[in-house]
């Protein structure tokens, strides 16, 4: 019976403020304000998820369905410090809030049918150990909180690899050519599936990812991550 007046003695002692711009939320507000999340990137890929720079990235790799990118990717930008955020500082939340916006905007806009189930795309064992978390899962389980559809972990990566960061399209291609594998078949055969990530570059892992889900024959495989940038 006593939390509310414990609780309103903490965001008194301790507000919560927003991860951007560090004003004070208000109590309908998570992680972001509500004019930081006026002020952000947001691509509209959601409107032409056929026709976009992110489709032409990987015709050719795969069969792309829908691709789409929640946020535009500039460096020093807002979306490469939530990024930053999400990954290197500890702050799963941060996926789970942009998630569940992005998904709100999906629903808003008629995708909430659209699939049956979320797939995010997994961390080697030894990375998500070290970090605590798979930040895609995050951005998951916002989308799942928004669009009402399951989170399936099923993919696994099997091979740790180095970061991907430095590398060519080339040899990210190669990289990640036999990373993944699908955990049980079964539960991916004739699905829809959404699959997810933070952040899209080249797109090799989402190549490797979709083409493992499709050899074991989800019907349809579409693309969205938090962030797009360049090659």
């Amino acid at each position: 019976m006593q939390m509310p007046i414990i609780d309103d003695f903490l965001s008194l002692v301790f507000p919560k403020t927003c991860c951007l711009c560090k004003r004070s939320l208000f109590d309908f507000e998570d992680q972001l304000c509500r004019i930081c999340i006026g002020n952000l990137p947001v691509t509209n890929y959601h409107l032409r998820p056929q026709n976009n720079d992110l489709v032409t990235k990987i015709l050719g790799l795969t069969q792309p369905n829908l691709v789409m990118s929640f946020l535009r990717f500039t460096k020093k930008g807002d979306s490469q410090r939530l990024l930053h955020l999400l990954k290197y500082r500890n702050k799963p939340e941060v996926g789970i809030e942009l998630g569940r916006i992005y998904g709100q905007l999906l629903k808003s806009t008629g995708f909430e049918n659209n699939w049956d189930m979320i797939t995010p795309v997994p961390l080697h064992a030894t990375k998500k150990k070290r970090r605590g978390y798979n930040q895609s899962e995050q951005f998951a389980i916002g989308l799942h909180q928004s669009l009402e559809i399951p989170v399936s972990l099923a993919l696994e990566r099997m091979v740790f690899t180095e970061t991907q960061t430095q590398k060519s399209r080339m040899e990210r291609l190669s990289n990640v050519e036999d990373v993944f594998s699908v955990i049980n078949p079964d539960e991916v055969i004739g699905k829809r599936i959404l699959l997810v990530d933070d952040v899209m570059t080249t797109g090799a892992t989402l190549v490797s990812c979709t083409n493992k889900l499709l050899e074991n024959k989800s019907k349809s495989v579409d693309l969205a991550v938090i962030a797009a940038g360049k090659t």
